[in-house]
């Protein structure tokens, strides 16, 4: 299969570009540099539509990744078949690789969205009014031990010595009070 000449200019028809590349892979020099001559406008057309928006310093970026590449794997194309394709792949592909780095590089200012974040995680001031609600039903002794235990965070050893009780009474205690709590149905224990 054949495709369009390469580029015109000179008053002559440039050769196909698979005879180009396949007598560049050869080791023609000649041939790999009109090659290269006639695919540059091609790249060129093909990163400025699929990059659109980009600017025309990331599309002279992209033809001379698509370039490189070009020269990396240029044994990798198979003579019996269209260059164009061929090219056309690699180029989408340097497209590709270019909008992931400038998709990585996008910033917007955090002040545009401050009042939208979330606020910092604190204590859950209802669960906290709930609880209170809750121990309020209870003795005295045994709210001041759920209070203490519960919402606190004070230890069995540290609550037993602030009311002056022993470790033991503490644990017995408490259990009753998370007992009539969960009778209230506001409970975990049994």
């Amino acid at each position: 299969m054949r495709s369009r000449p390469g580029t015109p200019g000179d008053g002559q028809d440039a050769p196909p570009l698979e005879d180009l590349l396949r007598a560049a892979n050869r080791g023609n020099e000649r041939a790999y540099a009109a090659f290269l001559r006639a695919v540059v406008p091609i790249v060129r057309g093909v990163a400025r539509a699929r990059a659109s928006g980009m600017g025309d310093e990331a599309v002279e970026d992209i033809v001379q990744e698509t370039l490189l590449a070009l020269h990396a794997k240029r044994h990798t194309w198979h003579e019996e078949l269209a260059v164009r394709p061929w090219l056309y792949a690699i180029v989408r592909h340097k497209v590709v690789d270019a909008l992931r780095v400038r998709g990585r590089r996008v910033s917007v200012p955090i002040d545009d969205f401050a009042g939208m974040l979330p606020a910092e995680p604190g204590p859950d001031t209802l669960a906290r009014r709930d609880a209170e609600r809750a121990i309020g039903r209870l003795d005295p002794r045994a709210a001041r031990i759920v209070r203490a235990i519960g919402l606190d965070g004070q230890s069995i050893a540290e609550t037993a010595g602030a009311l002056g009780m022993t470790d033991g009474a503490v644990r017995v205690a408490l259990h009753r009070a998370l007992r009539r709590l969960a009778a209230f149905g506001l409970g975990a224990a049994k």
